[in-house]
């Protein structure tokens, strides 16, 4: 049987294949609600085949979001949107997890689509935070954090997953990749802090450390716990494998029960050697110097490359992102060529296949 189409449970949460939807911004939210653009997007790649749905980044607070248009988990409301998701997800037999994020100092910009910037507070936008007043390239100086304002942040992302479970999430990913806030507080290029949040790796991953205990608490024991991480800053005197090594392995003690590696995000002058595949050797790092399942991201767009990354034991799933983007079924596709997944097709949809 195909390794990519075979099932995976991670504590009570099973996911039918292998072949899971990477979380992707859409920027179209108001006041951090849904729309039907989120109904449609995210159900697609439900009936399209995928084992599991990941959301966009959930902003853990207002000021965590990367745009003023980001999808949100600060308020009942909001988790009343993401419960209609949730219900389509599972309609399609599709398991459903959500990414709870801060956006740090990379907060209140525009949309991809928009003229790149920052929008200020007088136009809608407000003050970034983070470890260290270390602006992002041109952005604005964020606020240093006090101990009391990471307090508040750590809450913020325990009261996100109480909401999460209440939608129906069958897993939760804590953002701590792709230079926002909890990848910012890891890296010695954005953490300058000498309290007992910077200065050596226990410290710049206490932050981290103390959402995942807060977050795991407020979970089922049922509820899968996935933590983003970026592998490495690409950039001299950065975040690193090895310590990304090393602050896995203390995460799946703290009952962390997949790692999603990728890289970079945190400073703009990162140096990228990108090509296809190019992030997996990361999560065979991680795999086998941790312990811990991963899975593997990063320009990977064909089946049987996705099959091999899972039969070299690089990795115990594939995240897709832009090529669902392009092909909504590519789970579809790819269950035809390794000749495997057997219902995966919905019904309505049997006589094209």
């Amino acid at each position: 049987m195909s390794r990519l189409l075979e099932p995976l449970t991670l504590r009570g949460t099973t996911a039918r294949n292998r072949a899971w939807v990477s979380p992707m911004c859409q920027y179209s939210s108001v006041d951090g609600r849904l729309g039907d653009w989120h109904l449609a997007h995210l159900g697609s790649f439900a009936r399209g085949g995928a084992g599991l749905v990941l959301t966009e980044a959930a902003a853990v607070v207002p000021e965590g979001r990367i745009t003023p248009y980001d999808a949100g988990l600060w308020d009942d409301a909001q988790a009343g949107d993401w419960e209609r998701v949730v219900a389509l997800v599972h309609a399609q037999g599709a398991a459903a997890g959500v990414q709870l994020a801060h956006a740090g100092r990379k907060a209140s910009t525009t949309r991809p689509w928009d003229a790149p910037g920052w929008v200020a507070p007088g136009d809608g936008g407000w003050q970034p935070v983070a470890p260290s007043p270390l602006a992002f390239g041109e952005g604005p100086v964020p606020q240093e954090l006090t101990v009391d304002g990471i307090a508040a942040v750590v809450q913020g992302f325990a009261d996100a997953a109480a909401r999460a479970v209440g939608a129906g999430f069958d897993a939760v990913e804590v953002h701590a990749a792709h230079g926002y806030l909890l990848h910012e507080f890891l890296s010695p290029l954005s953490n300058t802090r000498t309290d007992a949040y910077g200065g050596d790796l226990r410290g710049r991953s206490r932050a981290l450390r103390e959402v995942v205990e807060a977050v795991r608490r407020v979970l089922p024991d049922r509820t899968a716990l996935l933590v983003r991480v970026s592998a490495t800053d690409w950039a001299d005197g950065g975040w690193g494998v090895d310590e990304t090594v090393a602050l896995s392995r203390e995460l799946a003690g703290l009952g962390v029960d997949l790692v999603d590696v990728s890289s970079g995000g945190n400073v703009p002058h990162q140096r990228i050697d990108v090509g296809p595949g190019y992030q997996v050797p990361f999560a065979r790092a991680v795999r086998e110097g941790a312990g811990v399942p991963t899975g593997a991201v990063g320009l990977i767009t064909e089946p049987a490359q996705a099959e091999q990354v899972l039969r070299d034991g690089a990795a115990d799933v594939v995240l897709l992102a832009r090529a669902l983007l392009r092909e909504p079924h590519w789970v579809l596709r790819a269950a035809q060529e390794l000749r495997g997944g057997d219902g995966l097709v919905p019904v309505q949809y049997a006589r094209a296949y």
